[in-house]
């Protein structure tokens, strides 16, 4: 029988086959580099765009609270000014009150007494004085009581004074203040 020797082609084949495979292999591995390499540049691309977006974002959400904090800033100027013409009404229209509310002071006033001080707060009056007698404070709280322009007389102290004579008297008291119907029917006919 003929011996045929089979070993160099198989040789050859299995360096063929080796070959093909460190090729397939160097093939895959230079594809997996490059898809990673494309992957890594996609990511970079879109983180970037993110970046640029949020700032955007940023910017934007700066710019709204800027302009939220000029709309308080004029919405306070805003309240500040309706509440000082509010005050300037209010003093305008209630500027004869306050004339009135003197002059009947004056009116309601006996002879023989005088005030040392008037404090007005809010519909309150408080009056010191001095008077020659019990009697003559007694008449200015009958007189305030029958006035329209105050209420509810309430002396709060009474001291003798020897200085005006045996009856003479400091005293205090306070005063509500009413405004007639009639005025604040004018006011409100004004304000029409």
């Amino acid at each position: 029988m003929a011996q045929i020797n089979l070993l160099p082609w198989r040789e050859e084949r299995r360096e063929e086959l080796k070959k093909e495979f460190l090729t397939i292999l160097a093939a895959v591995a230079i594809a997996a580099v490059l898809i990673v390499f494309f992957w890594g540049y996609i990511v970079k691309g879109q983180i970037e765009d993110q970046q640029a977006r949020n700032q955007y974002l940023d910017r934007s959400i700066k710019e709204l609270t800027n302009q939220v904090t000029e709309i308080s800033e004029l919405e306070q100027r805003k309240e500040d000014l309706l509440d000082r013409m509010k005050i300037i009404g209010d003093l305008q229209g209630k500027r004869p009150v306050i004339v009135r509310v003197f002059d009947e002071l004056v009116r309601t006033t006996p002879d023989g007494l005088y005030f040392n001080e008037v404090q007005r707060s809010n519909n309150s009056v408080l009056v010191t004085g001095v008077a020659e007698s019990s009697n003559r404070v007694s008449s200015l709280m009958r007189n305030l009581d029958a006035s329209e322009w105050f209420s509810s007389p309430n002396l709060t102290g009474v001291k003798a004074n020897t200085e005006l004579g045996e009856q003479g008297n400091d005293f205090e008291l306070t005063v509500n203040i009413d405004t007639p119907e009639l005025l604040e029917d004018d006011e409100a006919e004004d304000d029409s």
